[in-house]
């Protein structure tokens, strides 16, 4: 604890930067009237840390519970906070491209009213799925509702269908169950309760849908066009996703990192049983993204969380999350190679200063 920032504001300014508008009441509501997303009832975050909460977990979690519609930078806008994961938007000639439409249909048809209420009713002309869990693609119907997906490319990284199912369907009900136990979302939003599940708020209770993709992503370097509006892509399977990907727009030297980037540590073995990350490989696409794609990115956004502007903090940023996620692989192989059991090798593990810093 001592050895972290609080003093450092950053992420609270970059959290902030580019708001155009807030969803007033932030809290949505399926066709039935049952409430399945209420970000006002973490109101009591405006208050110092208690002592019932971890100082850390409370600093995430202010900075996760702002909501509303953001610029990203011009042409592309993001709504927070209505989920626990973002929907991005980027203006094309004749419509919207849609990035990651959340996990309830309901929450992303309220992202999208609340973009339309300030860019104009804009007809979603491409939809962007980054990865194959289901906060990245549950709400496709809220903003392409049935019929209105003909003539819609719907782009995937390849194996997208195959794994969303696989976690989705195969094993849904029991990841369901302890996604419970790992978001703690049927605990009453309070100092002691939940506070926050670390890359959002907590999950959506909506209805959960599924458009399958019409062009999958196939190869790193892959360029296509989407109402008028280019786009490189580097596929980075069995990093954060089994089936991930990363992409350039590079006439607005704009970086969209999925999940891949965000800014926490993120978990390499989910509570809910998803397929174990691999965090060598994490750390491989991480640097091979920054050598694609750093000098050529502005700002880097992603799927969770604020972005990031600046080239050279864009760049900082992907060499502290690839070099996060190398040393927990490489310690961890050190540790277990020395005789350390699993949570020895947990208790033993000590990031180096210059990460231990890092927020």
């Amino acid at each position: 604890m001592s050895n972290l920032p609080f003093d450092d504001t950053t992420d609270f300014a970059n959290a902030d930067r580019g708001f155009v508008t807030a969803l007033e009441p932030a809290v949505i509501t399926a066709d039935d009237g049952r409430v399945i997303w209420d970000n006002d009832g973490y109101a009591f975050l405006d208050a110092e840390c208690p002592e019932t909460a971890h100082p850390s977990l409370w600093r995430q979690a202010q900075l996760c519970a702002r909501q509303g519609l953001y610029e990203v930078t011009e042409g592309i806008y993001q709504v927070r906070g209505l989920d626990l994961s973002n929907m991005t938007v980027v203006e094309g000639e004749r419509g919207i491209v849609v990035i990651d439409p959340l996990l309830s249909a309901e929450t992303a048809a309220a992202a999208l009213a609340l973009y339309r209420g300030h860019r104009g009713d804009r007809p979603v002309t491409a939809l962007i799925y980054t990865h194959s869990h289901a906060d990245h693609f549950g709400g496709a119907r809220g903003v392409l509702p049935r019929g209105a997906e003909d003539g819609v490319p719907i782009l995937a990284p390849a194996g997208f269908l195959e794994h969303a199912v696989s976690e989705n369907v195969y094993a849904g009900n029991a990841m369901t169950r302890w996604a419970m136990y790992m978001y703690g979302d049927r605990l009453a939003k309070a100092p002691d309760g939940q506070i926050g599940a670390g890359l959002g708020m907590t999950t959506s209770t909506g209805t959960m849908t599924l458009i399958p993709p019409t062009v999958d992503i196939t190869h790193t370097g892959q360029e296509e066009v989407l109402d008028g509006v280019r786009i490189v892509f580097q596929l980075t399977p069995g990093t954060e996703a089994p089936a991930e990907m990363n992409f350039l727009f590079p006439d607005h030297r704009a970086l969209c990192l999925a999940e891949n980037a965000t800014h926490n540590m993120h978990n390499i073995l989910t509570l809910r049983g998803a397929v174990v990350r691999d965090a060598r490989v994490w750390s491989r696409y991480l640097d091979e993204a920054a050598e694609l794609f750093g000098d050529a990115a502005d700002v880097a956004f992603a799927s969770h969380h604020w972005p990031t502007w600046g080239r050279e903090n864009v760049r900082d940023f992907l060499a502290t999350q690839r070099d996060l996620y190398a040393y927990l692989h490489d310690q961890t192989l050190r540790l277990l190679n020395a005789g350390l059991t699993g949570p020895e090798i947990a208790e033993a593990i000590e990031l180096p200063p210059a990460l231990e810093k890092c927020w």
